[in-house]
């Protein structure tokens, strides 16, 4: 029996095996909406037997995205949108997913493929917002620092964003507290330089996580699981320490967190990351010993039988593929029978000559 190719479940939600798609940002999105690229992009790894099905970064508010063509939530409309992509995620034997996120200082950029650099407010951009004045880069705008009655509209903002994901069919919700968006701006000394409530020691710069999950918790069905994505480490002096991810952890669970997500980065520029093959596993592997939670693992796991010795060991319980991902929406197909394990039943009917 495959460690990779077996069931988990997570308090009412039964994965098929531990193989997701995580959240991936497409720019494709107009005003929010989804269209017909996020549609095939998600279900077809649905049909291609992954388990969790993850939306790329979805902003709960317009200044919370990334770039102008990145998915929101912060309308109804959005979330009928969504809603038939997690109908067909479900019919092909997925769980649908939502990634609810904000970007704080790093939003307002242009997408990748236009050269990633700042939209001026005149251009369709917008200002920027973060725990302190200091920007992300150089070539970035210095954000707004949040009131405290801003953050009250921000744990507010992501609350309704996930009563829209429920409405739409999303059957798990992950909060995006990782790669220097808001709330892992928050957590990191590199970017909170702030003497109240919200910054100074670690109770502080990690309470408006605290806050946004308890608030999502309080409209998130109890039989539906609820993730956290963290940045583990800033690979940098002066971030946060090692030891601090993993008391945040510990902290998540008892607010209703059934999983952490985890990877690392992202907080300032131009750091040197030692990145290989399984890079981030340790992470995954040091706060489910520790912080008694289920976790995922992601970051250059390309290979089955990599991922089948991850879940094996106990060091994740889920490992969570992108740019695999992207390459062979059928990646757990092929999994599948590289571990000599039956790959048929999770294959729909009209494909099934094809892997005869």
């Amino acid at each position: 029996m495959s460690a990779l190719l077996s069931p988990m479940t997570l308090r009412g939600v039964t994965l098929r095996n531990r193989i997701g798609v995580a959240p991936m940002c497409q720019y494709r999105a107009v005003d929010g909406l989804a269209n017909d690229w996020h549609h095939v992009h998600l279900v077809s790894r649905a049909v291609g037997g992954s388990a969790l099905v993850l939306t790329e970064a979805t902003a709960v508010a317009p200044e919370g995205r990334i770039s102008p063509a990145c998915l929101g939530l912060w309308e109804d409309a959005q979330a009928e949108a969504l809603a038939p992509t997690f109908g067909a995620i479900r019919a092909h034997g997925a769980v649908a997913g939502v990634q609810l996120a904000h970007a704080g200082r790093k939003a307002s950029t242009a997408p990748p493929a236009e050269g990633g650099g700042p939209v001026a407010i005149g251009e369709g951009g917008w200002p920027v917002v973060g725990p302190s004045p200091v920007p992300f880069a150089d070539d970035l705008p210095t954000p707004h620092e949040l009131t405290t009655t801003a953050l009250a509209g921000v744990v507010a903002d992501f609350r309704a964003a996930a009563e829209r994901a429920l409405h739409a069919g999303a059957e798990a919700v992950e909060v995006h507290a990782a790669h220097g968006y808001l709330l892992h701006s928050f957590h990191s000394p590199l970017a909170n330089r702030r003497d109240d409530a919200y910054g100074g020691d670690l109770a502080g710069r990690t309470r408006l996580t605290r806050e946004v999950v308890a608030a999502i918790r309080e409209v998130w069905p109890d039989h539906l699981p609820l993730l956290v994505r963290l940045s583990v480490t800033d690979w940098v002096d002066g971030g946060w320490t090692a030891d601090e991810p993993v008391s945040l952890a510990r902290e998540l669970v008892p607010l209703g967190v059934d999983l952490v997500d985890c990877s690392s980065g992202g907080a300032v520029p131009g750091v040197s990351i030692p990145t290989g093959p399984g890079y981030q596993v340790p992470f995954a592997a040091r706060i489910r010993a520790e912080a008694s939670v289920a976790t995922a693992a992601v970051g250059l796991i390309t290979d089955p039988h990599q991922a089948e010795a991850i879940v094996a060991a106990g060091q994740a319980d889920l490992v969570l593929l992108g740019r695999a991902s992207l390459r062979e929406p059928y990646w757990p197909q092929h999994a599948a029978r590289a571990l000599g394990a039956e790959a048929r039943a999770s294959v729909p009917t009209p494909y099934l000559r094809g892997w005869r």
